[in-house]
């Protein structure tokens, strides 16, 4: 009798946190008043997950989980079925691991140029490295960053800010006033606000774009989640997106 009790007992108790998980999951994903959710936080509805990726792009306990593995031939990214005009995007994410060695970060100063040494030559620092980003209005080329530089995550348009050829003002505009990412492993939230053509960036609560004109940025489009990374001969080429996502609310903008 004292066994079955005690059986009883443990039987209660799982039962008791199963529906306390659920209720948590429920209660996680719940969008703030206005916003409407993209991800349910149980699969992966309302998203084009790339064809022949495999089961890459997955659903984990309540989260998008992405190993930067995606078998599929062409565009490996996740991206929303719905297209949108202006918005606000509001979306949790965490790098799980960064274990590729990156050798070529440049130091990368508040202006968005590149630090270089008395010879002219681009400094660079080796750091453990992760990545990937969102896409903007379905373009690849309008990016927010998520990585691990230590100019932090929140840039944008990588190649616009890094060519050499772009005026000065919009360099700096582009490239993040803070760092305010968490040590990989923990959870940020970014609000982004696309208005028109103008960006701004919120991370962690820390404004670290304030407010850019991109250019060439389409009037409407999807939402994409970056793949990023390759492996050759088992080991990592690039830095991977190892990453997931939660709380994925966004608000229109009417104009």
């Amino acid at each position: 009798m004292r066994n079955s009790r005690a059986c009883l007992t443990v039987a209660s108790t799982l039962l008791a946190l199963g529906v306390l998980s659920a209720c948590a999951l429920a209660v996680e994903n719940q969008p703030p008043p206005g916003f409407v959710a993209l991800f349910n936080g149980r699969d992966l509805t309302g998203w084009k997950v790339p064809e022949g990726d495999g089961g890459h792009w997955r659903v984990v306990d309540g989260v998008i989980d992405y190993d930067a593995e995606s078998a599929a031939k062409g565009d490996k990214s996740l991206w929303t079925e719905r297209t949108f005009g202006d918005f606000v995007l509001r979306l949790d994410w965490r790098l799980k691991e960064a274990p590729y060695q990156n050798q070529h970060v440049p130091y990368i100063l508040p202006d968005g140029s590149h630090a270089r040494d008395h010879l002219g030559r681009e400094k660079h620092l080796v750091i453990p490295d992760a990545d990937s980003g969102v896409f903007l209005r379905g373009s690849s080329d309008h990016q927010v960053n998520i990585w691990c530089w230590p100019i932090g995550s929140g840039e944008l348009m990588y190649g616009l800010r890094a060519d050499p050829t772009t005026p000065a003002d919009l360099r700096t505009l582009l490239t993040p006033r803070t760092q305010a990412d968490r040590p990989v492993g923990e959870w940020n939230r970014f609000e982004i606000t696309v208005r028109g053509d103008s960006t701004r960036v919120v991370l962690n609560d820390r404004v670290v774009i304030p407010g850019v004109r991109l250019p060439g940025l389409p009037a409407r489009g999807a939402i994409g989640l970056q793949h990023h990374g390759a492996k050759r001969d088992g080991q990592w080429v690039g830095p991977p997106s190892l990453i997931q996502y939660r709380n994925i609310f966004l608000r229109p903008i009417d104009r």
